[in-house]
C-alpha cells in the first residue's frame, strides 16, 4: 500500500513528515477505503494498465511508446486509490532509464521532468538523494529565450518545481532567490501568475497551486489568506468546475486541472469551494466508460486528467467513488462512405527549384503542398509544372508571419503564434508583424478575421509554457483560433514528447505535422519532406476537402524515419480514425512501398529563364544532377545516400563539374552540392541518363530524361 499524509497534522509535523517521506504536502487521504468502491477502483486500474507499454511505462492513449510523464501520472493515481501499481519493479526501471530531456534540450520543461522523475520514483519507494547534486547545483530561477517570450520570463512551473525537488530529495530550501521571484509574482489578491504583479495582470490557478505548495516547503504561509479564498471561489463556474481566474477574457472554460488546483488550494489554505455538490457531480461527469477520467465532460480519458480527478476526490474526502457510476459506452457513429487517405505537406519549401518540388511531390504522393513563405511567383511557377506534368499536386500558402507577437495579460508577450494556411491566391488581409504586441482579441479582429474570410487557418507551432498554451487553444475550441496543433516538427522529433500536455486536446483539436521547412532547397530538406506528412480523410484532395477534415477532425500526423528508429507514429483524434488510416497504408506509405518512395537521384534540364533554379546557363540548355543525402535541420548536406556513378547524354559518358556552395555563416557546411554539364550548342534532341549507387543496398539507379534543346 501507499502511505499518504493525513491533512490535519500541523504544518510543522506536516514538513518533518515529508522530509522523510518526499510525498506531497498535505496529500488527501487515500481513496481506497472501503468495498463499496471497489468496481471505480478496479475500472481505474483497468484503464491505465491498458496504457502500460512492454518496458514497463505508460504511454498516452493512441501511442506505441511510453513516456516518463503519463507514467508519473499513472503511479500518482495508484497513490491516490492507495494501492501499488502493478509491476513494480518493472516500472521502477523505467523511470530511472526514461527522463526525456534529450528530446529537446533548450527545453525548461525539462527541469518539470526532473521533478516528474524524481517523485515518481519517491513514490515508488526509491532513494533519490542522487539527484541532490544536480539539483544544489542551480542557484538561481533560469531565464526564458526572449526569442520566445519578450520578457524572457521563466516558465513559472518549472521554477517553483525545484521546491518540490528539493523537498522530495531531503535536502535545504532553495536559495533566497528563488523565494523572491514567486513573492515578486503575488497579486494583491494573493494569487500568483508568470510575470512580475508590478506588470499588470491578473493571477492563474494552477501557478497559484504551485506556489502555495512550494512555501509550505520552506514554512511560509501567505498574508492574503482571506483575499486569496475568495479568488479561489470565485473561479468556480455554474457547472461546478473550476477556470483558471475569475471572469476571464481568454480561456474562459472549466478543467479538471483547474478544479485540481483550485480544491488542492482552499484545502491548504483551510478552506472548501462554494458549491461543493456541484464540484462533485463535475468530478463524477468526468469518467467515461473506459475506466479513466477526462479533461472536461465529453472529452477522451487520459492518465493525466485521471491523476488530477482522483487527486481532487480525494480532496473532497476518501469515499467519493463510492457513488460514481460508470457511463453507458456510446455507439461511435461510422464514418461517411467513400471517404479515401490523402497526403498534405504543411510549410513545405516555397523557394527553390521548382522542378525538384513537383518531382517530390510525385514521387512521395503529396496532394496538397503548403509553400512555407514563398517568393513571389514560385508557387505560380510550380503549378504551372505540375499541370504540364500532370501531377496531381495543389499548391497552397502555409507562411509562418516571423514578429507576430501576443501579449497576454499576467502571462508575458509571445512570439511563433502565427502560423498560417490558405488558398494559394486568397487575399489574407496584412500580417501583424511589424504591429508590436498586440492582445489575443486585438489578433483575433485584425488577422483572424480577414484570414477566415479567405478561407484560410491559423496553426499552433509550440511554447513550452502549459499555463499559457491552454489559454490558446482552449480559447480556440469554440471560437476562431487555432484549427490545428504542430506535433512532428522540423527542430524537435515530436512535440508532443517534448510538451505532452499536448496529448489533452486529442479529439478536440486536430494533430499536424508541420514541416517548417528551412535552407535554401527543397531537395536538401528531403529528410523531413519524407519523415513526416499530415493525413486526410476526404471524397478528393482539394482545399474544400483538406478545411472539412480539420473540421471534422479526420486527420492525422504521421511520422516514420531514422530518428523514430523507423517505428511509425501517428497522432491521431481516436482509435478509429488510426484505424481507418492504417488499412490504407499502401495509399500514402512512403516506405517499403513500390509506388511511393524518396527519390535518390535529381536530374533535371534547365534553362536561363528558370529563375528559380541553381546553376541555370547564359545561354543553351544545361543537365543538373543531385544525389540524395541525410541533411540537417536547417538544409544542410549531411552523409551521403547515394554515390554518383555517371552521366550520359545520347549513350556516351559526359564530364560533369561538380558545384559547391558553402553556408556564408559557417563556410564549413554546404548548402547545395549538384553536378553541372553544359548541352552543345549544335546539339538537338538528347537523351540524358545519370546513374548512381543506392549506399543502403548498392543497387545501381538510373534517372533518364528527354531534352529539346
Amino acid at each position: 500500500m501507499f502511505s499518504s499524509l493525513n491533512p490535519r497534522l500541523s504544518r510543522r509535523n506536516a514538513i518533518k513528515a515529508l522530509a522523510a517521506s518526499g510525498l506531497v504536502s498535505a496529500s488527501p487521504k487515500p481513496l481506497h477505503a472501503n468495498a463499496s468502491i471497489e468496481s471505480a477502483v478496479a475500472a481505474i486500474s483497468t484503464y491505465l494498465e491498458s496504457l502500460r507499454k512492454i518496458d514497463g511505462g505508460y504511454a498516452w492513449p493512441g501511442q506505441v511508446k511510453a513516456h516518463l510523464t503519463p507514467a508519473y501520472y499513472a503511479i500518482g493515481c495508484y497513490r491516490a486509490l492507495g494501492i501499488e501499481p502493478p509491476k513494480k519493479t518493472s516500472l521502477i526501471d523505467f523511470v530511472w532509464a526514461n527522463h526525456p530531456y534529450d528530446v529537446w534540450k533548450r527545453s525548461s520543461r525539462r527541469y518539470i521532468f526532473d521533478y516528474q522523475q524524481i517523485q515518481a520514483l519517491a513514490w515508488l519507494g526509491e532513494d533519490v538523494s542522487s539527484f541532490a547534486e544536480k539539483l544544489l547545483s542551480l542557484e538561481k530561477p533560469r531565464g526564458y529565450n526572449k526569442r520566445y517570450e519578450t520578457g524572457g520570463n521563466p516558465h513559472f512551473e518549472a521554477e517553483v518545481r525545484h521546491f518540490n525537488s528539493c523537498r522530495v530529495c531531503g535536502l535545504p530550501q532553495p536559495a533566497p532567490v528563488f523565494e523572491e521571484f514567486m513573492q515578486i509574482r503575488r497579486r494583491e489578491n494573493g494569487s500568483y501568475n508568470t510575470i512580475p504583479a508590478a506588470d499588470g495582470g491578473d493571477g492563474n490557478i494552477l501557478n497559484t497551486w504551485f506556489a502555495l505548495d512550494a512555501l509550505e516547503t520552506i514554512g511560509l504561509e501567505t498574508d492574503k489568506k482571506s483575499a486569496l479564498i475568495r479568488w479561489i471561489r470565485d473561479c468556480q463556474l455554474p457547472n461546478g468546475g473550476f477556470t483558471h481566474q475569475p471572469k476571464p477574457e481568454m480561456g474562459d472554460i472549466d478543467d479538471v486541472a483547474y478544479t485540481w488546483a483550485a480544491l488542492r488550494s482552499l484545502a491548504h489554505l483551510g478552506s472548501e469551494a462554494t458549491d461543493q455538490g456541484a464540484c462533485l457531480s463535475y468530478l463524477h461527469s468526468l469518467f467515461n466508460y473506459d475506466g479513466g477520467f477526462a479533461d472536461r465532460p465529453g472529452w477522451h480519458s487520459n492518465p493525466m486528467a485521471t491523476y488530477y480527478a482522483l487527486e481532487s476526490l480525494s480532496v473532497l474526502g476518501a469515499g467519493q467513488l463510492s457513488s460514481i457510476k460508470r457511463p453507458v459506452r456510446k455507439k461511435q457513429k461510422a464514418l461517411p462512405a467513400g471517404l479515401k487517405v490523402f497526403s498534405v505537406q504543411i510549410e513545405s519549401h516555397g523557394q527553390g527549384s521548382p522542378l525538384e518540388t513537383v518531382a517530390l511531390a510525385k514521387a512521395l504522393g503529396i496532394h496538397l503542398w503548403g509553400a512555407k513563405n514563398a517568393k513571389p511567383g514560385w508557387r505560380e511557377e510550380v503549378a504551372r509544372l505540375a499541370a504540364a506534368d500532370r501531377v496531381p499536386v495543389k499548391f497552397f500558402l502555409a507562411d509562418e508571419e516571423y514578429g507576430s507577437l501576443i501579449r497576454i495579460p499576467g502571462m508575458g508577450t509571445y512570439s511563433h503564434i502565427a502560423d498560417i494556411m490558405a488558398p494559394a491566391e486568397a487575399d489574407i488581409g496584412p500580417s501583424l508583424a511589424k504591429a508590436g504586441p498586440v492582445s489575443w482579441s486585438e489578433f483575433k479582429e485584425r488577422r483572424l478575421k480577414p484570414l477566415h474570410a479567405a478561407q484560410g487557418q491559423l496553426n499552433w507551432q509550440f511554447g513550452v509554457h502549459e499555463d499559457v498554451i491552454r489559454l490558446f487553444l482552449d480559447d480556440s475550441l469554440d471560437k476562431p483560433g487555432y484549427s490545428a496543433i504542430s506535433t512532428f516538427h522540423f527542430g524537435n522529433i515530436d512535440f508532443a514528447t517534448s510538451e505532452p500536455f499536448l496529448h489533452r486536446w486529442r479529439g478536440q483539436i486536430p494533430y499536424i505535422a508541420l514541416q517548417d521547412a528551412h535552407g535554401i532547397e527543397p531537395w536538401w530538406f528531403c529528410d523531413q519532406t519524407e519523415g513526416m506528412r499530415t493525413l486526410f480523410l476526404g471524397t478528393e484532395p482539394t482545399w474544400e476537402a483538406w478545411l472539412k477534415a480539420l473540421e471534422k477532425n479526420w486527420v492525422a500526423a504521421v511520422r516514420h524515419d531514422y530518428r523514430t528508429h523507423y517505428q511509425t507514429w501517428i497522432h491521431s483524434p481516436s482509435e478509429e480514425i488510426t484505424e481507418f488510416i492504417t488499412d490504407r497504408e499502401l495509399d500514402w506509405r512512403w516506405w517499403d512501398n513500390p509506388n511511393i518512395g524518396r527519390p535518390m537521384v535529381s536530374l533535371v534540364a534547365i534553362r536561363p529563364e528558370d529563375k528559380f533554379e541553381a546553376g541555370v546557363p547564359n545561354t543553351g540548355v544545361a543537365l543538373r544532377v543531385r544525389v540524395a543525402h541525410r541533411n540537417s535541420n536547417h538544409g544542410h548536406l549531411k552523409t551521403p545516400l547515394a554515390e554518383f556513378l555517371r552521366l550520359s547524354v545520347n549513350g556516351k559518358q559526359v564530364e560533369t563539374d561538380l558545384i559547391s556552395v558553402s553556408d556564408t555563416r559557417n563556410p564549413e557546411l554546404l548548402v547545395d552540392q549538384y553536378r553541372l554539364y553544359q548541352l552543345p550548342r549544335n546539339a538537338a534532341s538528347v537523351t540524358a541518363v545519370a546513374e548512381i549507387r543506392d549506399l543502403s543496398t548498392s543497387q545501381i539507379v538510373r534517372q533518364s530524361i528527354e531534352v529539346t534543346v
